[in-house]
């Protein structure tokens, strides 16, 4: 599959992920379950399916030095510039733009590097089975076999069965469905119709131009004017004019959720959204305690269920239950796990302060 494409989504912040995660050192930068970095695996898991050429990664520029320094086989020039973000919409469309300019043809996956997937070979396997039914005109998408009721995903519906490619089903879409409540979620699951989002898409390229064209007319005529500016002397400026006047949008509500001739292959690859630290908790074997320390020495005194990172301190704990504690050189997170998703706040009241020396 020569005209196969990876475009890997490298732009998130991590505010969730803090005090680890950083403006100058995001998430998908750091070491966050074993020695390679969230980024690392991201490009890791297309061995063998990919060549590193044909694997783009869009981020912001402050980000780039980075995560290039990370990958060196993946040429400089495949690192896509975003000047501010804009959405998952906005960084598709970019990336899009780019590669259309190099492959015309192209059959991109669309991937993001905050994800965790346990089952490496079948993600790879799926992923050739869903640019075999993208190459046929449709837009594939990835959706996870639901491990229990999260409230925390989108969840996408099924219809029939279309037909099996390498193994796995596919399967018409029916809706998208925005994050339920706990009894809908419980609801979904009962039916067996539900997949998790994981916002993996896999389209050609002039699919998903089409799709811009026809929901997000004023985006792609934004897109259109940074396409005749590149490869110029130009092409700098022009982005820099247009892409701060681009709409936030993601590509959920953008284009998916409007979109024709959708269709989902579901699989269980052992997917996690690397999105907070009670995530993380989950990927790692607790002790006979339930707790899971992590680069520390720690004195545990009637404490279960809880997550404990540090570095060079000792950290000691009293009677604490489900609590996640995150200790770096200059500050310290205590939260309780159910809170996780909250370690956000932090971050604005931090940026509302003008303690930018903690960001």
């Amino acid at each position: 599959m020569s005209n196969f494409y990876a475009l890997i989504m490298a732009g998130g912040s991590g505010t969730r992920l803090w005090p680890l995660s950083r403006q100058s050192r995001p998430k998908q930068a750091i070491e966050l379950i074993d020695n390679r970095t969230m980024f690392q695996h991201a490009v890791d898991r297309l061995e063998t399916l990919l060549p590193p050429e044909r694997v783009l990664v869009v981020t912001a520029r402050d980000h780039v030095e980075v995560l290039a320094a990370q990958v060196p086989d993946v040429p400089g020039e495949n690192f896509i510039v975003e000047p501010m973000a804009r959405g998952t919409a906005g960084a598709i469309g970019l990336g899009a733009l780019h590669l259309k300019q190099r492959d015309p043809e192209a059959v991109m996956a669309v991937l993001t590097a905050d994800h965790y997937i346990r089952d490496v070979d079948k993600f790879r396997r799926v992923l050739s089975a869903a640019a075999q039914v993208a190459r046929e005109g449709h837009i594939v998408t990835l959706g996870i076999q639901p491990s229990f009721p999260s409230t925390g995903f989108g969840y996408i519906r099924r219809r029939d069965r279309v037909g099996t490619v390498e193994g796995f089903e596919v399967y018409a879409v029916d809706a998208f469905v925005e994050k339920p409540d706990a009894a809908r979620a419980a609801e979904f699951l009962a039916t067996g119709l539900y997949s998790w989002n994981s916002g993996m898409f896999i389209w050609q390229i002039n699919r998903i131009m089409a799709e811009f064209a026809r929901q997000m007319p004023a985006f792609y005529a934004q897109l259109r004017t940074i396409e005749a500016a590149l490869g110029t002397p130009r092409q700098a400026e022009v982005l820099a004019e247009v892409w701060p006047q681009v709409r936030k949008e993601t590509i959920d509500y953008g284009v998916m959720e409007g979109a024709d001739d959708v269709l989902v292959i579901p699989v269980d690859i052992g997917w996690t959204d690397i999105g907070d630290w009670a995530a993380i908790y989950q990927l790692h074997r607790p002790d006979e305690a339930g707790n899971v320390i992590v680069n520390t020495e720690h004195v545990s005194v009637d404490t279960s269920a809880s997550f404990i990172q540090g570095g060079k301190k000792l950290i000691a704990t009293v009677g604490l239950k489900d609590v996640i504690v995150i200790d770096t050189d200059d500050a310290i997170l205590i939260c309780a796990r159910d809170r996780a998703q909250d370690v956000k706040l932090v971050v604005e009241q931090l940026k509302k302060d003008g303690r930018v020396e903690y960001l």
